[in-house]
Formats: C-alpha cells, sequence, structure tokens
C-alpha cells in the first residue's frame, strides 16, 4: 500500500525539469498538484506565447481611420491679360461646386517680357485674381441664379466680405520685395506676435506632448522671443506676411473659404484655398519654386510646388509652364523640364520635432497632383489634326498626344495618372472666339496646331477623379482645365486611443487564457 501510494504521488507531482514554464507565475509548495499540472499544460498550448505587447501597443499608436475630403484643382493659362472686373470665373470655378480645397493654378498672368523676366515683375494682375477668386468662392447670399454676384465690381472693396482679404493682399504686393509675391500660414496674431510656419512645440520644451499633433499642428505655438534658426527664418521670409488672422476674425465669419498659400514666379501663379473649418489642421506649409526658362534657371517657364499636411496626410501640388514649341523633338525639352522639377524640388525641413517624417521632395508626399500648362502638342501635321477634329475623333487624336506617348514609353510621368479625356484640345484659339487660331491665321508661322496643353495628373494612392472637365471662358487663347478629386486623408482615431491607453489599464490573466481549457478538471 505504501509503494502504491507513493506512485500515485510521483505521477501527480510537478516535473519542472520536464515542463518550460518561462516567465510563469511561481507557486507555492502548498498549491494543489492538480491545479499546478492543469495551469502548466494550458500554457504550454495557450496563445500567450505569440502574444507581443509591444506589437499590440504599437499597433494602437499607428490605427488611422481616414476620411474623403473634395479638392477642386483648376488651371489656367490666361495669355499676360489682367482680369477685368466683369470677368465671369464660373468656367474656372463652377458655382455648384462645393469643395473643401481648391487649388487654382494661372499661367503667363503677365507678359513674359524682359520687363517681367529680367527686372521685376508686375504683381498687380495677382491682385486682381486673388479678389475675383475671393468673391468667387464666397459668394454672398444675395447672387444671382447663376452663382455670380450682384456687386458691380470686385475691386471697389464694394463687398464687406472681400474688402479685408483684399486690403491685405493689396498692401503685401505694395510691400514685397524681390521677384516674387507670396502669401502664406505664416501670419501675425493680433499682439503682432508672428505665427510660425511649424506650429509644433520644440521637443525640449513640451516633452510629452502628443506625436500626432505634431504632424496635426491643432494648435499654433506662439513665441514673445523668437528664437528661429537661420534656416526657419528664410522659410518665413519666403512668405510674405498675409495677415490670416484677420482673414479669420470675427469680423469676416461670413468667408467660407480662406487663402492659406498664394505665390507668384513670373507668370506663373498659385493659390490654395480651403474651407475655414480645416484651415486649423493644415500644417506644415512650405513653397519651392524651379525656374526652366531663359539659360535654364530664369522663371519664365518652370513650377511653384506647395507642400503641405491635412491632419496625418501630406500634399503636394505642382503648378508648372513647360517648354513650348511644336517642332519636332521638342517634347524631349518638356519631358526634360519635369525631371529637372522632380530633381531640384527640395522643400526645407521646418518641423521642429525630429519623430515625425516631413517630406522634403515630391514624390514623398502621400498625396501629389501636378496642374499646368504642360505644352504636350499632337504629333501630326495642322491638315491632319484639322480634319480629326471635324470628325470628332477624339480617340484618334489622343493616339498622337505627346504627353500620351512618352508617358507610355516610359520616358516621363512614370508611375502617375490621368484621367481619360472627353473634350476638345485647349490651345489655341482666336482672341474672344470659339474658332482654333489657325482657322483665321493666313501665316504658317504663326499658325498653331490644337493640342491637349492643360493638363492635370495626379500620383499616389488615396486619390480618385471624379470629372475632368474644360471650361469655356473665351477670355484667353487658352481654354481653363478643371478636374475633381475625392481624396482620402488619415485621421487618428482617438476615441479607439482614449480607450486603450489608459496608463492604469490592467487585463487579468483570465481575460488572456483561451476560453475552452479550465484549470480544473
Amino acid at each position: 500500500m505504501w509503494e502504491m501510494k507513493a506512485s500515485k504521488r510521483r505521477e501527480l507531482s510537478f516535473n519542472a525539469s520536464a515542463v518550460d514554464c518561462g516567465e510563469c507565475p511561481s507557486f507555492p509548495t502548498s498549491a494543489s498538484p492538480a491545479l499546478r499540472k492543469s495551469f502548466s499544460e494550458t500554457d504550454s498550448n495557450s496563445r500567450l506565447g505569440g502574444l507581443s505587447f509591444n506589437e499590440f501597443s504599437s499597433s494602437l499608436q499607428d490605427t488611422v481611420n481616414t476620411q474623403a475630403f473634395r479638392v477642386s484643382v483648376a488651371t489656367w493659362n490666361v495669355g499676360g491679360k489682367p482680369p477685368h472686373s466683369g470677368l465671369n470665373l464660373n468656367d474656372f470655378i463652377p458655382a455648384d461646386d462645393h469643395s473643401d480645397m481648391y487649388v487654382l493654378g494661372f499661367q503667363e498672368i503677365v507678359p513674359l517680357n524682359a520687363g517681367n523676366v529680367l527686372v521685376i515683375e508686375d504683381n498687380q494682375p495677382a491682385e486682381k485674381w486673388l479678389a475675383l477668386i475671393n468673391q468667387a468662392l464666397n459668394r454672398p447670399a444675395e447672387a444671382d441664379a447663376d452663382g455670380y454676384p450682384h456687386t458691380p465690381s470686385p475691386f471697389t472693396n464694394s463687398s464687406s466680405q472681400a474688402s479685408s482679404l483684399n486690403s491685405s493682399v493689396s498692401r503685401d504686393l505694395k510691400n514685397t520685395s524681390g521677384s516674387s509675391v507670396s502669401f502664406s500660414k505664416t501670419s501675425t496674431t493680433e499682439q503682432g506676435r508672428r505665427l510660425k510656419t511649424c506650429n509644433c512645440p520644440p521637443e525640449a520644451v513640451v516633452g510629452k506632448y502628443c506625436r500626432d499633433s505634431c504632424f496635426r499642428c491643432p494648435t499654433a505655438y506662439i513665441s514673445d522671443d523668437d528664437d528661429s534658426s537661420d534656416e526657419e527664418e528664410e522659410v518665413s521670409r519666403s512668405f510674405a506676411a498675409t495677415d490670416l488672422a484677420a482673414a479669420v476674425s470675427t469680423a469676416d465669419k461670413q468667408l467660407q473659404y480662406i487663402l492659406i498659400a498664394s505665390k507668384q514666379m513670373v507668370g506663373i501663379f498659385v493659390t490654395v484655398w480651403v474651407r475655414r473649418e480645416l484651415v486649423e489642421h493644415i500644417g506644415h506649409m512650405r513653397l519651392s519654386c524651379v525656374g526652366r526658362g531663359i539659360m535654364g534657371y530664369l522663371g519664365n517657364k518652370g513650377c511653384i510646388s506647395v507642400s503641405m499636411s491635412l491632419h496625418q496626410t501630406s500634399f503636394c501640388f505642382v503648378c508648372s509652364h513647360l517648354a513650348s514649341g511644336e517642332k519636332e523633338g521638342d517634347e524631349l525639352r518638356r519631358n526634360s523640364d519635369v525631371m529637372e522639377i522632380l530633381k531640384n524640388t527640395h522643400f526645407r525641413k521646418i518641423c521642429r520635432s525630429s519623430s515625425r517624417r516631413i517630406p522634403q521632395r515630391i514624390l514623398e508626399h502621400d498625396r501629389v497632383i501636378w496642374l499646368g500648362d504642360l505644352n504636350y502638342r499632337i504629333a501630326l501635321s495642322y491638315s491632319e489634326t484639322r480634319k480629326l477634329l471635324e470628325d470628332n475623333n477624339w480617340d484618334a487624336l489622343l493616339e498622337k498626344d505627346q504627353l500620351k506617348i512618352e508617358r507610355e514609353a516610359g520616358r516621363v510621368f512614370k508611375g502617375w495618372n490621368e484621367g481619360k479625356i472627353y473634350f476638345a484640345p485647349t490651345y489655341k484659339y482666336s482672341n474672344n472666339s470659339d474658332a482654333y487660331a489657325g482657322e483665321t491665321v493666313t501665316s504658317k508661322k504663326k499658325r498653331r496646331t490644337p493640342a491637349w496643353c492643360d493638363r492635370i495628373l495626379w500620383h499616389g494612392d488615396g486619390l480618385v477623379q471624379l470629372s475632368y472637365i474644360r471650361g469655356e471662358s473665351r477670355f484667353s487663347d487658352h481654354r481653363p482645365v478643371c478636374a475633381v478629386f475625392r481624396v482620402e486623408v488619415g485621421m487618428p482615431d482617438s476615441s479607439l486611443k482614449k480607450g486603450l491607453s489608459v496608463p492604469n489599464m490592467k487585463v487579468g490573466v483570465e481575460e488572456l487564457l483561451p476560453p475552452s481549457n479550465s484549470f480544473f478538471s
């Protein structure tokens, strides 16, 4: 009997050398042998072995929801003509469009003569275009049925909504020195203190600042003692001090859209507007200009690029005017312009936080849209092109489109996208006419073959083009081209993080064990 009892005890005893408990809790010697055996078997085949708390915590930090925003993009070569007071922008900014953001690019807002290119550019047309855009986007309630307001002129400050912005624009244009005028998120407060281009607090001062807010910049960081580095000062000086604070002040609460960035380089002009409720979520606004004109670097040709972030997604908008000419081989010059722009466009690192990667190159951004007069022509003679136009044979014409040919050959814009073109060539029209210039010009030297010069392309995921159309304004020898995108923007799931990142959160061991196993059998 004694030997049988000893044998049973040996069978039930816990053999520590045979079972690898890892970091399992130790049991007192007084614990039941059955309990110890059951727990050991449960641990050996449970899911605890593959559970990494570090990975779990990391996945919570990276949990991001997306929200769709509507972005309207338009480009227009206005032929060096300043806008008149009665110009209707419905063909450029449709009255029935209600996007969250507008990116509007112009080419040749001034004549590309030696005075504007080599001496000092004329900034007055930019002021007029901004006033017209402001009036179109912030249309008063008493607008006409066609969406155009009753106000006789946008330049007479007849609208209280536009007066603050127009006066600010005029003041900055007059006070700007150098070869370009620009407006940006860098601004002044009521106390006259400048808001930094990057709103993120220095890590040394605010060590526990949330990582997400570095990119999101939900609140402005204001410093009385400006201890900015020389690099940041240079970036700040590249933005004129447009009073954004005044633009969103109490007097302008009725404004739907706010100007957040605008810049001119000779004839190229780009401006960005957003809904007023999105302004606080815009961050890291930067500009970069690349000249590709005379001698390969002057600003009569080239691009202006705008880099910014909305919530947790980075955007880059490239407004360009590429090399002209319809001779054989001119498309290679345009290819070269694109490659040089991608190579030489560089955005300064202005973020104070080193824990977040801020893109410095065009293709490093999450969403990229390229707009402008790309100047690619149709590789056909004038007579052949005209015949296909008369037959409305767009497919045959598009097969000879230089941009399509160069992209398919992988020589330019590799990995970029463009929507299907269902509209007639946008260049070149006779003055104030729907007829192409070749139909009214007898000289072959002045005759231009119609072409889709004005284009909008995009790069990156999370972009869906909703429309790609042209306007019918006769103001210029080009027709404006507009595209609307649905853009996915990353937004942190604050509710999930708040519920799962409590410091004192405890998880009982019974919640981690498989429910099918039990301590007692």
